[in-house]
């Protein structure tokens, strides 16, 4: 069905100077340096999980901290062996140790595969902040499907099919995040399905970037592959789950049709980076195995990302704040429009300027929606809702019954930070309001 065909002659852009390094890098940078000039700042920029990596990985990584050789490019065996059968057990599609491609974080496979891939990034927004820049390294075209508040910031199945009419033979990948950065939305099967339907009618391949999925709050999280295996490349790792962000590993799982891709992204692993760390792939092996604690360990972050998610979006909601409910992930993408007059008032206009006067006012970090796809005068911005110590929430969480829902009161005992910086983003508002009636 999906065949490869002859790169086109490109003129490849890798002309980089003068880009600027993304968002969510330099806006945890930026907090650090005004720490480091002792002012309080909350840091809910950069999506990093709060909590730390299980303990049963770790140990994997210690008892093989002295492997040193170089592994296959595609990845260790067993941990190939591994991934294909997480994904067969908790999402039941059926792949082979053979389709998985191992490499140093996600994002480093997503950017190998716009380089061997001949056609189209089309990406829904708001999306991730590296997608885009990714292609235009490359010098691809993009097509931003922009979504809507009203339809939860989701691609429809309708919209794709506009695009793919315009074109019918263009070869495109479409990139679906969800959990979803940064929105914290998901998409539900029905959705799921007529995607995949339209996915298979025009031959589209499907990036499902599904990074975030085991922080689904219900632990309920539905592959697409499961109805588009044959066009579908199923997107992973350990940076959010895990806990394990700087360890570097990302996990591509491929459909047998797809394999010339894989094949080509590894020919240029090879001549690249060479092969992921060994000491964390010998780790990996044992995330994606599972078992009784890591399911524990799973099951008590979802409880606390969903019971301050949901608080979160309750407080901003009682600000007058436009903003969907999150239901996986650790994020929130409020719309501020509704207080357009009374911000324009304090000569705030875009979404650049509103997240500039609130780190100066308030002390929080938050970035704005047009590094995120959306227009500066839209009034989005990203809120990462994890500024608080993991471990010990974790520790208060499993001593808490998991038939007693974790209240305001934990929450402000054992996720502060995250509360403080909501009250202080409150607080701004209100007085906006105030001001503006």
């Amino acid at each position: 069905m999906f065949k490869a065909n002859h790169h086109p002659d490109v003129n490849l852009n890798l002309n980089v100077r003068g880009m600027r390094s993304s968002a969510t890098v330099s806006i945890n940078e930026q907090c650090n340096q005004l720490i480091a000039e002792h002012r309080q700042v909350f840091k809910l920029g950069l999506g990093q999980s709060p909590f730390p990596v299980p303990d049963p990985v770790v140990e994997e990584l210690k008892a093989h901290a002295h492997e040193k050789d170089y592994l296959p490019v595609k990845g260790l065996p067993e941990l190939q062996n591994a991934v294909a059968g997480y994904l067969d057990r908790r999402h039941h599609v059926t792949r082979s140790p053979e389709d998985v491609l191992v490499g140093p974080g996600s994002k480093e496979l997503m950017f190998l595969l716009q380089l061997v891939y001949y056609g189209d990034l089309v990406v829904p927004t708001p999306c991730w902040v590296s997608y885009a820049p990714q292609a235009s390294i490359i010098g691809h075209k993009i097509s931003f499907l922009h979504t809507t508040k009203e339809n939860g910031w989701q691609l429809t199945p309708e919209r794709l099919e506009i695009l793919c009419q315009a074109d019918p033979d263009r070869p495109r990948i479409v990139v679906l995040n969800y959990p979803n950065n940064p929105t914290g939305g998901t998409y539900h099967l029905d959705h799921l399905k007529a995607l995949a339907e339209v996915a298979r009618h025009y031959r589209v391949i499907l990036l499902s970037d599904e990074i975030y999925g085991e922080l689904h709050f219900r632990g309920q999280h539905v592959s697409v592959a499961r109805y588009y295996p044959e066009g579908t490349i199923v997107s992973g790792g350990l940076s959010k789950w895990c806990g394990a962000g700087g360890w570097r590993l990302g996990v591509f799982v491929f459909p047998h049709s797809l394999r010339w891709l894989r094949d080509a992204m590894a020919a240029v692993a090879s001549e690249t980076y060479t092969s992921t760390c060994a000491p964390i792939q010998f780790a990996a092996v044992r995330a994606y195995e599972g078992g009784i604690a890591i399911e524990r360990y799973l099951q008590h972050s979802r409880r606390i990302l969903r019971a301050l998610g949901r608080w979160c979006y309750q407080r901003l909601t009682d600000c007058g704040v436009t903003v969907v409910k999150p239901e996986g992930a650790f994020y929130l993408f409020p719309d501020f429009s509704p207080l357009a007059n009374s911000l324009k008032k304090r000569g705030i206009a875009s979404s650049e300027e509103l997240c500039h006067q609130l780190l100066d006012d308030t002390g929080v970090a938050v970035l704005p929606g047009s590094v995120f796809g959306r227009s500066s005068a839209e009034l989005t911005v990203r809120i990462a809702f994890v500024n608080f110590d993991g471990c010990r929430a974790l520790a208060a969480a499993e001593a808490t019954p998991t038939d007693s829902p974790l209240d305001e009161d934990f929450l402000r005992s054992w996720c502060s930070g995250t509360v403080e910086a909501f009250d202080r983003l409150c607080s701004w508002f209100h007085g906006v309001s105030a001001s503006g009636s």
